[in-house]
């Protein structure tokens, strides 16, 4: 098992730092916020215990990268045992870096993996369905859990840039309410592995789109400019931020503490490895 991860602290919750797991070789990510609750099985997966080789190396989620199909299915098959979920289980996302959620039901099982999905640009997913497994792909992106132990069902969102502008926090959140009657306040939220602010360095034109969607007062803990014009953006604030708006008690929310970029060996960083990567995934389910 990869040993020399660097864990970022700051900001956490007390005594909530994700949880390294291995099953066999295979090496996968969890919120002890979310084992705490019996009704869902959840993991984000590392790049170890899988098969693919070069530059997809090893655990890649991705059919669409380049790599071959029969060492992307048999990471879905390692990743789905090691977390302790059927293949057939899986929806997947169709992300296109939009704040679309789409409700997810017994008819979508397998969309993705098993069958063609009859849907396009998906990257927020719902559902209150026992069994099935929502599973959303990144490589520097920000996963975004959510768990309403009250109304049993659960979102799982990708939040880019351009999704944390549109907020699609707020849009997963409010399809929750709008389908489930779910209160925010009840919510367990979590912002999973992502790019971490000191790594993340983005344009003016980033951060105009930043300034506009959110409050001013707000600025200062989302960015900073350096002295040749550049910014460096904290997605983590962001979209903890967006959660605190959509309603989410701040104190039922978990940052990753572990960024893609500073852990390059032990997780996919597009921006560490130039474009050249496979995807790590997040899956969510209700058992």
């Amino acid at each position: 098992m990869q040993t020399d991860i660097k864990w970022k602290k700051e900001g956490l919750l007390e005594g909530e730092l994700m949880q390294v797991r291995e099953k066999g070789d295979v090496v996968y990510l969890t919120y002890p916020s979310l084992e705490r609750l019996d009704m869902v099985r959840h993991g984000f997966s590392t790049r170890l215990g899988g098969v693919s080789q070069g530059i997809y190396a090893s655990m890649n989620l991705s059919f669409s990268r380049g790599d071959e199909r029969g060492a992307v299915l048999e990471n879905y098959r390692r990743i789905a045992d090691a977390i302790g979920f059927d293949l057939e289980c899986i929806v997947t996302s169709d992300q296109t870096h939009t704040a679309n959620v789409r409700v997810v039901t017994e008819a979508d099982r397998g969309c993705g993996l098993t069958r063609a999905r009859p849907y396009q640009d998906v990257d927020g997913m719902i559902t209150n369905v026992s069994g099935l497994m929502l599973a959303t792909f990144y490589a520097d992106c920000v996963p975004l859990y959510l768990v309403d132990p009250v109304k049993k069902a659960v979102g799982l969102s990708h939040s880019g840039w351009k999704g944390t502008v549109g907020k699609i926090g707020l849009a997963t959140v409010q399809a929750m309410e709008r389908e489930y009657g779910t209160d925010p306040k009840d919510l367990v939220a979590a912002v999973g592995p992502s790019i971490c602010q000191e790594c993340y360095e983005v344009s003016e034109d980033v951060i105009g789109e930043f300034e506009r969607a959110f409050s001013r007062d707000l600025w200062d803990k989302l960015f900073y400019r350096k002295p040749d014009g550049k910014y460096q953006l904290d997605l983590w604030e962001a979209n903890r931020q967006v959660f605190i708006e959509a309603g989410v008690d701040a104190a039922q929310i978990t940052l990753p503490g572990i960024c893609t970029c500073c852990n390059p060996q032990f997780l996919f960083s597009h921006r560490a490895s130039k474009g050249k990567r496979g995807n790590l995934g997040a899956f969510l389910g209700l058992v």
